[in-house]
């Protein structure tokens, strides 16, 4: 990672979204309210989401590059996963305020209520907003994934998502521009719109950080990849009792291991150290592992595989 820690260019990435948040959300209210767009308001209000969550997760980083210590002796990685979670909640908020908004605006258009047209500040600041996020999400999800960061991760989703709110609200405030009053009903279906793909990334966020809060264990393909990591070794007869689930950016794993019972204590310790030593330089020197090494019974049957 260079001379920077994990967790220092992880909030490098955080703080730049926040700076373009702020800014993005200072300029789509004032074209809001100036170009009369309900469509650019509440997409405003989507982006103070990511604003706040920002800081939330800036904050939230110098907790997660704490080491170890007596009272958390795994670490303090679970901390992401809870700001990932706490990413989906708030997205999942401007998500369903966006969906009022929209539906109540297409409400008072169906009972003969007008529209106000929107002004040309209002599109101007929608493609200032596509570009600007769709360029944002490029690079934090590209510093979320070599940081394998669960939580930045998020956020390069929740910066996609006000992306495809700004596009919608771009084609929204355009159509009701430059198709006359009966189409200035396009402004509110467009927030309705990316309601709906706002609330669908949400959910996605939600249901993979609440799977990591309860203990979920990892992927198959992850943990046929360690189970053959183990079994790589000559003296290793069998696998069983097998768990792993994820602590944030790592994950830890236990496993009971069944090799022959003439193996003497120090070769069943080193093979317990030459295990370990190659998950960590597959999978990370930071993954928890816990193995327990058993003597094949006498009559060489073997414990089944979970």
């Amino acid at each position: 990672m260079g001379e920077f820690t994990r967790a220092q260019r992880a909030s490098r990435v955080t703080l730049t979204g926040l700076a373009l948040n702020l800014i993005l959300t200072i300029i789509k209210y004032i074209c809001g309210f100036l170009g009369n767009s309900a469509a650019m308001i509440a997409d405003a209000t989507h982006s103070f989401s990511d604003l706040a969550t920002d800081v939330l997760v800036f904050l939230g980083f110098r907790v997660v590059e704490k080491p170890a210590d007596s009272t958390h002796q795994y670490g303090h990685g679970k901390v992401e996963t809870l700001l990932s979670a706490i990413c989906g909640v708030f997205l999942m908020l401007a998500g369903l305020g966006i969906l009022w908004t929209g539906s109540r605006n297409v409400l008072c258009f169906m009972r003969g209520q007008p529209v106000l047209k929107p002004g040309n500040i209002a599109l101007f600041a929608a493609f200032i907003s596509v570009v600007s996020k769709e360029l944002l999400y490029r690079y934090t999800i590209k510093e979320g994934e070599k940081l394998n960061s669960p939580v930045i991760v998020a956020k390069a989703w929740d910066h996609r998502s006000d992306a495809f709110s700004s596009l919608g609200t771009l084609v929204g405030i355009g159509g009701a521009i430059l198709l006359g009053e009966k189409w200035r009903v396009l402004d509110p279906v467009a927030a309705i719109i990316v309601s709906v793909l706002v609330l669908k990334v949400s959910l996605g966020i939600l249901g993979e950080s609440f799977n990591e809060l309860l203990e979920a264990s990892l992927e198959s393909n992850m943990k046929d990849k360690i189970l053959a990591t183990i079994r790589s070794f000559p003296d290793v007869r069998n696998v069983h009792q097998f768990r792993t689930r994820k602590i944030g950016p790592y994950f830890a794993l236990e496993a009971h291991i069944m090799v022959p019972r003439y193996l003497s204590l120090v070769d069943a310790h080193r093979i317990s150290s030459e295990i370990e030593r190659k998950i960590h330089a597959v999978f990370g020197a930071e993954t928890l592992i816990t193995l327990h090494l058993e003597p094949l019974p006498e009559r060489g049957e073997e414990h089944e595989d979970p």
